[in-house]
């Protein structure tokens, strides 16, 4: 069996210019992945499942990866032994299916399966809300998010929304899709991802720089092409990032964490301006205005 694709074809009836007309639609795909660890329990390998989430299909390893590592279970890519899709992941016909991933952890890496505590269905619109209790949310950040030195200008920031969705090709394709980017200080790209889902779309991008050695992820922007939820800025705080630029509203407890960080976080991010809500000495000119006002 092909392994599942982002996106497929839906015959549509459309209306358009005053006449309908038969037509394959592409459509975002929206499948379960769970995610299933291989810890050591006193020498024996025993698997665990730790989260069943909805997903658009691809990056499913980043996906995974950064889920555990903005969970607080693993430190370090060196902690991963394996990570590979489940073997008894398979269709009546004995095919597999791509929708189970396993991640085997070296002997050294501990787990604190109560802390972690999940809902085991979680939607693909909220990661958050299949939270066991808000306690088990708040992940512990080792080290506060670095970029003291980091200088943006709000002409920048007004074109990463414009010039980043030109990236989104799956979005372009289907209009129903999350998306994440990575941008160093000058608004230069340096990862995108998509998904059906706005956390996994950012726990794919963090999952891809782990993976690959490069967190933590100091001196860096991401931009959200929604909203900025809790969920979504303590995944940034864990990764060391300290801009989170949304396209969207954030909420009152993401704002609450950033400010604890010491993160730069900012919404309603368009071509014609946005909202700063704390972290305002990494964007030029601020200070100025301010002490104008005052």
């Amino acid at each position: 069996m092909n392994r599942p694709a982002s996106a497929q074809p839906y015959p549509v009836q459309r209306y358009q210019s005053g006449s309908w007309q038969r037509v394959a639609d592409p459509v975002a795909v929206e499948d379960p992945l769970e995610i299933r660890l291989e810890v050591d329990a006193g020498g024996v390998r025993a698997s665990q499942s730790i989260s069943v989430t909805m997903r658009t299909p691809g990056h499913d390893f980043a996906l995974a990866a950064g889920f555990l590592f903005t969970e607080g279970i693993l430190r370090t890519k060196d902690d991963i032994a394996e990570m590979t899709y489940c073997l008894d992941s398979k269709d009546g016909e004995g095919q597999q299916t791509y929708n189970v991933v396993t991640v085997t952890l070296r002997p050294w890496v501990r787990v604190d399966a109560a802390r972690l505590l999940r809902n085991f269905y979680t939607t693909s619109s909220c990661g958050v809300c299949g939270k066991a209790s808000l306690d088990a949310v708040r992940v512990q950040v080792a080290t506060p998010p670095m970029g003291e030195n980091i200088r943006l200008s709000p002409q920048l920031i007004c074109a990463l929304p414009q010039q980043l969705q030109a990236e989104q090709a799956l979005f372009h394709a289907t209009g129903g899709i999350h998306a994440s980017w990575l941008c160093d200080a000058e608004g230069n790209l340096l990862g995108s991802q998509e998904d059906v889902g706005r956390h996994n779309a950012l726990d794919k991008l963090i999952g891809a720089e782990f993976l690959a050695g490069r967190t933590p992820l100091s001196g860096r922007v991401v931009v959200l092409s929604g909203r900025a939820s809790f969920e979504q800025v303590q995944k940034a705080a864990v990764a060391g990032i300290p801009v989170v630029v949304a396209v969207g509203a954030p909420s009152s407890l993401a704002i609450d964490l950033a400010a604890a960080q010491g993160m730069t976080l900012l919404g309603f991010t368009k071509a014609s301006g946005f909202n700063a809500y704390c972290g305002v000495e990494r964007l030029a000119g601020v200070a100025a205005v301010a002490g104008r006002g005052s």
